[in-house]
């Protein structure tokens, strides 16, 4: 990373938080996305909250090369327990790790979740259990997109609180607002989708011992992908 450039992943997630935003970006890796917003004038404040100390100790080095200790605060610390209240945190962030690994950090956080932040996730897969967490917490998704970068997809997923959000199974597979836009990545991403999984039933195929519950999903999910992209 040079000061003030992002991978275009890392871009498109600054994208989702707001101007002036006081930003908790957890899982912060070497500190790369507060570290830029922050040099641009984008958001007041930020924590970076790392639970691996190697990755924080490169945060810390980050944020003093650049003169920004009294504007970030660097924390090793699991999940959400990087936050404290007098941070008045806005937005939270997490990027780059599994939709399953982000379920997780915010079930075991839920006590330091408040009224009124931002979500702007971005999970690397397991995205239909990252937004059924969001449906079954009152959360309502209000922005998505999909983008491939070094020959990978990655959805970005931006949800705020809501009274009652319901989301049906197709919903909650391809995003709510990803499958009424239908942009060209989103339909090469399901695309390719389709025939990931129908390799995966030709494979179970052949296996001496098939899982069923897992080929039957599969092949569900491929005639979704059908009526989504006819």
């Amino acid at each position: 990373m040079n000061e003030q450039t992002l991978s275009q992943r890392l871009e498109r997630v600054a994208a989702h938080i707001p101007p002036g935003a006081r930003l908790a970006d957890i899982g912060s890796d070497h500190g790369f996305l507060p570290v830029v917003l922050v040099l641009r004038g984008a958001i007041e404040a930020a924590v970076a909250g790392e639970a691996a100390a190697g990755p924080c100790e490169s945060a810390r080095r980050n944020v003093r090369r650049n003169g920004l200790d009294a504007r970030i605060s660097v924390r090793l610390a699991n999940g959400l327990a990087a936050i404290e209240s007098d941070d008045r945190i806005d937005t939270i962030s997490l990027s780059g790790m599994g939709g399953e690994t982000i379920v997780e950090i915010l079930e075991a956080g839920k006590a330091r979740l408040q009224d009124g932040q931002r979500l702007v996730l971005q999970p690397n897969g397991g995205e239909q259990p990252l937004r059924q967490w969001l449906m079954d917490n009152g959360y309502r998704i209000v922005s998505e997109e999909v983008l491939r970068e070094n020959r990978f997809d990655y959805e970005i997923i931006v949800a705020e609180q809501a009274d009652s959000v319901r989301y049906s199974p197709q919903e909650l597979l391809f995003g709510p607002l990803l499958m009424r836009e239908k942009s060209a990545a989103f339909i090469n991403k399901w695309q390719r989708m389709r025939r990931q999984r129908q390799q995966a039933l030709a494979n179970f195929e052949r296996a001496r011992e098939v899982p069923q519950d897992k080929a039957q999903a599969f092949a569900m999910h491929i005639d979704w992908i059908d009526q989504l992209l006819a």
